[in-house]
């Protein structure tokens, strides 16, 4: 098996992190890898936003749980306690993609996300795809957090990935080949 197919066959979504930091060289490597990525007619919609303001990701994180926390509907919330009680599981490193049209652009966002999680595991680091980080932002003060975080006017959040050194690891989901189809 080559190296891209076995990064893919390995890669599983990482929910606890050490909070070590990443190295310049290792962010450099996350934003050319986002940056080489594809998209429709080379219109490249995104705006990429590397955080490694620990107490930034801190705050967010506070902020999603208490906004988690207020909900009626209580699942998310006990779903993420009993993982630790953290959105951002202690992440040392969150890359945002944002675009001026998020739902227009899905796809372009969703292959630049795709390759920062696998370049950050082919570089021996944990990641997870994250949707949650929309939780802080979408709130009262997510207003505050889009200005601190530098958001480009007209841009809003699309997805996000949180790296940094795995503090455990785990099996990657098994393959359900009945989601497959061949027409032959």
């Amino acid at each position: 098996m080559n190296e891209t197919l076995k990064s893919i066959a390995e890669r599983y979504s990482c929910r606890d992190f050490t909070g070590k930091a990443l190295t310049d060289e290792q962010i450099k490597s996350l934003v050319q890898a986002a940056l080489a990525a594809p998209s429709g007619m080379n219109s490249q919609p995104w705006h990429i936003i590397v955080v490694t303001d620990k107490k930034l990701i801190d705050e967010l994180d506070a902020e999603g749980m208490k906004i988690l926390a207020s909900a009626e509907d209580k699942s998310a919330y006990e779903r993420f306690m009993s993982r630790g009680g953290k959105l951002l599981y202690n992440a040392p490193c969150m890359v945002i993609i944002t675009a001026e049209n998020p739902q227009g652009s899905a796809m372009d966002c969703g292959i630049l996300t795709e390759n920062v999680a696998l370049a950050a595991h082919s570089m021996g680091l944990g990641n997870v795809i994250v949707g949650m980080t929309s939780v802080p932002l979408s709130g009262e003060n997510g207003a505050n957090f889009k200005k601190r975080l530098k958001f480009p006017q007209g841009h809003d959040f699309s997805m996000s990935v949180l790296v940094g050194e795995a503090k455990s690891t785990k099996e990657p989901h098994e393959l359900d080949m009945g989601k497959v189809s061949y027409v032959n």
